[in-house]
């Protein structure tokens, strides 16, 4: 008997197309989504935990932006069950607009919006000079999530649509290459950069 992620959708089929992502997205059917920081102390043991389990974990805390904390209260407050209701009602509405497995949709999604090189700062001399670097598979993923989240709820804040409207938009334009996607504007923009500082 095949597990289903929220008791409605399997992973079965499911193939990741990015040969450099493909260790790092895990499709692995678990029963509950909630590890609860069991394997934190390990280094890339983040890797092997449900991809969509890793979305929950990005939406208790959508990270730094800017050198400040992006969001810090309501839905970004660590609870557990409430992030687990956002993303089953985000796959649902997936579900409905597009009428495909909303765990493809999310890691197709994922693939589109993964940066493959960003910008760094060197100095020489005294002066900044920006240099363009491949970007890791892990830092790929953990990239992408964190701006897919930061849009959602930057569209969702003081405005009347829910977290789990934008949260589902975001996945669905991310899904269709759209530039109204969070992700994958910032993803061109560092790509542009990094193309040009060469």
């Amino acid at each position: 008997m095949e597990m289903k992620l929220f008791n409605k959708w399997g992973t079965e089929g499911i193939s990741v197309k990015d040969p450099g992502l493909k260790e790092y997205i895990s499709l692995r059917p678990v029963l509950v989504l909630r590890t609860g920081a069991r394997y934190a102390g390990n280094r890339f043991h983040k890797s092997r935990v449900n991809i969509v389990e890793r979305l929950m974990n990005k939406l208790m805390g959508a990270g730094h932006k800017s050198r400040k904390h992006f969001k810090s209260s309501y839905h970004t407050t660590g609870k557990a069950q409430t992030v687990y209701n956002i993303v089953q009602k985000a796959f649902l509405k997936i579900e409905q607009q597009i009428k495909k497995n909303p765990i493809e949709v999310f890691v197709k999604a994922l693939e589109n919006a993964a940066p493959r090189e960003e910008i760094i700062t060197i100095e020489y001399g005294g002066a900044r000079y920006p240099k363009a670097i491949e970007c890791s598979p892990q830092r790929r993923i953990d990239l992408a999530l964190k701006l897919m989240i930061q849009g959602s709820y930057h569209r969702s804040f003081n405005s009347r649509k829910s977290i789990v409207d934008t949260l589902a938009d975001e996945i669905i334009c991310a899904y269709t290459l759209n530039m109204s996607s969070n992700a994958i504007a910032k993803k061109n923009e560092l790509e542009r950069q990094a193309d040009s500082s060469r």
